[in-house]
């Protein structure tokens, strides 16, 4: 199967299919992820908190973030790869975001970039569209600026702070995204963006109404357990299977079970 493009996240929303997301950070999730049939991976730096066991995903490095996505980009073969761009790689300047938005393509094998934020970095859009790097832009809860919105709180709810993200939806379209995650806004607010724009929007606590949904892979399947957003649905819990395998496994030994002559050279 080729691999889903940019082509098909605009095709999709056209013909009003859902477009299917999902964080991985590794080889062997990547590899499954990508045999459950799932459009994008987005390399999220989403991966300080869920594999690097931080507070936030602010100390997340370039280095970090190209060596996660080099290993989800070997395992692919269908999926498209994104690199979710770490603080400080592109806001200190529009080259300093070419320059490392180049690097997810050139030296880690991703197919496109996600930034955070809205107008302010509407010309860093255009500036990566220009270089032929494709943008997926990111509005909402903005995790790089935990700080300045203090916490992770759901945005958009008053009249003014909606309007200002309908206002930015459409500026991040004008400069070239091919499409924009909406992460904690309210529903109605997330179906209203998705109906006025004609790129396909990606909600993640967004409601049902968005083109596509994301979620954290390590949230899906039970393995980050410090705290569950509101928007998170578990699949499974392998935190507890992973934990009952390695109970027996270190009682086996204890009793003298494992290994048995079946897993014993003669």
């Amino acid at each position: 199967m080729p691999n889903f493009t940019i082509q098909d996240f605009l095709k999709k929303k056209k013909e009003g299919k859902k477009i299917t997301l999902i964080t991985a950070y590794d080889y062997p999730f990547a590899r499954i992820v990508d045999e459950a049939g799932i459009d994008a991976v987005l390399v999220g730096d989403s991966l300080g908190m869920v594999v690097q066991g931080l507070e936030n995903t602010l100390p997340v490095t370039m280095d970090e973030m190209l060596y996660h996505t080099k290993m989800v980009a070997r395992a692919v073969r269908s999926a498209m790869v994104i690199g979710d761009m770490p603080f400080m790689s592109y806001q200190t300047s529009i080259s300093d975001a070419v320059k490392n938005a180049g690097r997810f393509l050139k030296e880690a094998g991703a197919a496109a970039v996600k930034l955070e934020g809205g107008a302010e970095i509407a010309e860093h859009i255009r500036a990566l569209i220009k270089s032929d790097i494709p943008v997926m832009a990111h509005i909402g809860l903005t995790p790089q600026s935990i700080h300045r919105m203090g916490g992770y709180k759901v945005q958009g709810k008053t009249d003014e702070a909606a309007k200002k993200l309908i206002e930015e939806a459409h500026i991040i379209e004008d400069a070239g995204a091919f499409s924009l995650l909406l992460e904690a806004i309210p529903l109605g607010l997330a179906e209203k963006i998705t109906g006025e724009l004609s790129i396909p929007t990606i909600g993640i606590g967004a409601g049902p109404h968005c083109d596509g949904q994301i979620l954290v892979l390590h949230d899906v399947i039970g393995l980050f357990e410090r705290f569950v957003p509101k928007f998170v649905k578990q699949y499974a819990n392998m935190k507890e299977e992973a934990l009952k395998a390695i109970i027996l496994y270190r009682e086996e030994i204890e009793k003298g079970i494992f290994p048995s002559d079946e897993h014993s050279f003669k």
